[in-house]
């Protein structure tokens, strides 16, 4: 042994989000000039620098490098003690290397975000919104869920109402608000209640929303049996006081009476035979209006042919090989939802192999996310859909954090921003939309597939897709890829949920690419 090493100290703590520094003093032990290189080593490492990187020392002497820790503030810097190391590697003597051990504790810290999805809803018994709990901590949440409002209007059950949510997890209850009164008649009313995470030790963190009562019959409904009524009570009214008009036909008889009692009148001459040089008389004419009707009812038949729809939704084995399939395949191939295709498939062909493979994604999307999840309903299992479509596109941003969308700056998110959102907001798809979803799917493809990333500009137009998606589930019209935003486009959320959609585009399937 050439080396000797001492930790000052050799137990530290440290908050996540700052850092904390540990002094390693080394001496050459030897009998030469040896150089020493440093490497921490452990499951801190990522968060440890060692300054300087290496040192030279003579034979006795003694040298100093400081440990740095600085831990993130964030789920993955899991609250106690981690044991961590410093491997020194002498290079003159490469075997004499060793590892000095230490001991740092990482701080706890709690921070818990709640978001009620949607955070308006409407009814006239009972309404059903969601409430979305994350622990951003990095120790375990143990809380319960109460609800409330001013009035004291509303009754609520919550289910469940204790949670217990792992560091970087989520949890998702069920609450179900119940109007202590029903409104019969009138206007809808709007009464906001408070759904509360109770933690020991800590204020309840408070979500508010906003329950619209709706009326039994509403008002449009009372106006129009009103008008019933007062248009059947009009009808009844007349009905009784009309009178039908009486004609009587004594005069008539008394004049034919008269008429036989007086002497004949000679009778007149008969009259003359038509020569036969009178103009015969003209014969009715055919109607054309048949064949014309006939014509029309033709261009109305050719009119609804052109509007038949050209390519149904989902896309299933029956289909031809095409794009989409091609795209989900590539994706599955790398692994999607912990689902991987590896068996041998037909490219863009929904396969045997392919479908399994996509069964596999839905049914693991779903059981991850429980209710807010609906790929297997949405698309049905196996078929490829709007909404499975959407999480796959989606399944590009892991960590689901924020995406700057910067203008006049090229940026290889874009793509991908814009075909997921496409997917996400058009319940029917023409030939604008399928000529992007083309451009966009294939330069997915390319990135997957072979690493080429296809770069563009943000447009105005990229903004307003994006707050158009962001008004289908309430949340803020902010124009940003948010956390929220993302997190939706990963449940594969989408306009007109439960419905397959619709294709007018006469292009529809597009071939696999090569």
């Amino acid at each position: 042994m050439t080396i000797w090493t001492s930790l000052e100290p050799a137990s530290t703590t440290v908050d996540p989000g700052s850092s904390s520094t540990v002094r390693l003093r080394l001496r050459n032990t030897g009998d030469v000039v040896d150089e020493y290189r440093f490497e921490a080593v452990g499951d801190v490492a990522p968060y440890v620098t060692v300054e300087p990187p290496s040192i030279r020392l003579f034979p006795g002497t003694t040298g100093i490098v400081e440990l740095t820790f600085a831990p993130p503030r964030t789920p993955d810097a899991t609250a106690g003690p981690h044991p961590y190391g410093v491997r020194i590697l002498p290079t003159e003597h490469p075997a004499a290397g060793t590892v000095a051990e230490g001991n740092v504790t990482f701080t706890t810290f709690m921070e818990v975000r709640a978001e009620l999805v949607p955070q308006t809803v409407k009814g006239r018994f009972r309404g059903r919104p969601k409430l979305a709990v994350d622990n951003l901590g990095n120790t375990s949440l143990t809380a319960s869920i109460s609800g409330g409002d001013n009035s004291d209007q509303l009754s609520y059950e919550i289910v469940p109402s204790n949670v217990q949510i792992q560091p970087g997890r989520a949890a998702f209850v069920d609450a179900t608000l119940k109007p202590r009164q029903i409104t019969w008649v009138g206007q809808k009313q709007e009464r906001p209640y408070g759904l509360s995470v109770r933690r020991s030790g800590y204020e309840p963190l408070a979500v508010n929303g906003t329950y619209v009562q709706r009326s039994l019959l509403p008002l449009w409904m009372m106006t129009t049996l009103s008008l019933l009524l007062a248009l059947t009570i009009t009808g009844v009214v007349l009905w009784f006081t009309y009178k039908a008009p009486v004609r009587t036909l004594a005069q008539e008889k008394l004049q034919q009476t008269a008429a036989t009692a007086l002497p004949e009148e000679p009778p007149e001459k008969p009259a003359e035979k038509p020569t036969q040089d009178a103009a015969p008389a003209e014969e009715p004419k055919a109607s054309d209006e048949g064949d014309g009707g006939d014509k029309e009812e033709e261009e109305e038949k050719a009119e609804e042919e052109e509007k038949v729809e050209r390519g149904p939704l989902p896309l299933t084995s029956e289909d031809q090989p095409n794009l989409f399939v091609q795209f989900a395949q590539v994706r599955l191939v790398e692994g999607a939802g912990g689902c991987k295709l590896t068996e041998a498939h037909a490219v863009g062909k929904l396969d045997a192999a392919t479908e399994k493979a996509l069964k596999c994604f839905q049914q693991a999307h779903d059981s991850e996310f429980g209710d807010f999840s609906r790929l297997a309903e949405n698309d049905g299992l196996g078929n490829l859909g709007r909404s499975t479509m959407t999480a796959l596109l989606a399944a590009h941003w892991v960590d689901a954090t924020s995406v700057p969308l910067k203008a006049n700056e090229p940026n290889p998110e874009v793509p991908w921003a814009r075909n997921v959102l496409l997917w996400g907001t058009q319940a029917e798809i023409d030939d604008g939309d399928l000529a992007s979803m083309v451009k966009y799917t294939k330069a997915n493809i390319d990135y997957l597939a072979k690493r080429v990333q296809l770069k563009e500009n943000p447009t105005q137009r990229d903004t307003n897709r994006i707050k158009e998606y962001q008004g289908l589930f309430g949340a803020e019209r902010s124009g940003l890829l948010d956390n929220t935003t993302l997190k939706k486009l990963q449940l594969g959320w989408i306009k007109a949920q439960n419905t397959a959609g619709t294709v007018t585009a006469k292009d529809w399937l597009p071939a696999p690419v090569e």
